[in-house]
């Protein structure tokens, strides 16, 4: 009976766990293809809307591999790539911010400050709108509703931030592992975008 249940709830025959563990090593693979996908430099924003897609079908149980994020990306990148160089304009004005903190300009250390923690917020607010993206969004409309649930949804996006920080240290350890850990970020942001439209 109580496994009848769990299956139920799995939508397939695989016990709770092994559902579990596949969703964790799909997102660990989808960490390799973002990361791929993020090699055209301004395609980051695309690459993570379609890995979070890939990731949302996988926990729907829908079919899906290599072929739709592939699909899904260059859907993304068509206009996603114009996101990608502002975020790109966005982070070498807060390294401008730390070096001026660091020259010791007056006022320096605070401007530093705010311009790292705008860099963490639009990083949030960007995977919070990638997370919800379908190939017949509107970049600008997510991003803007993103930015909304950034700052009414702390605990979300804290979460997000954490996700960010574990590429980071991932990253300064062992730099491979920062690789896979990118589809667990992706799939952090899928999650804190379900949770928020179930609260």
């Amino acid at each position: 009976m109580a496994q009848a249940r769990v299956k139920a709830r799995t939508g397939r025959g695989e016990s709770f766990f092994g559902e579990r563990f596949a969703v964790f090593a799909e997102a660990l693979l989808t960490g390799v293809w973002i990361t791929v996908a993020c090699l055209g430099v301004v395609t980051y924003p695309a690459a993570f809307a379609a890995g979070a897609r890939h990731l949302r079908r996988r926990t729907s149980h829908e079919a899906g591999g290599l072929r739709e994020f592939v699909a899904d990306f260059r859907a993304a990148v068509r206009r996603g790539w114009a996101v990608g160089l502002a975020g790109w304009a966005v982070a070498v004005a807060v390294w401008v911010d730390v070096l001026a903190a660091r020259a010791g300009l007056p006022g320096g250390p605070l401007v530093g400050a705010v311009g790292i923690l705008a860099l963490i917020g639009v990083a949030v607010a960007l995977l919070r709108a990638a997370a919800v993206w379908t190939p017949d969004a509107v970049w600008r409309a997510l991003l803007a509703d993103a930015g909304r649930r950034t700052v009414l949804d702390p605990a979300g996006s804290f979460l997000v931030v954490c996700g960010l920080g574990v590429v980071v240290l991932s990253a300064s350890f062992v730099p491979p592992l920062a690789v896979p850990v990118l589809g667990a970020v992706a799939a952090a942001a899928v999650a804190v975008e379900e949770r928020y439209r179930h609260r």
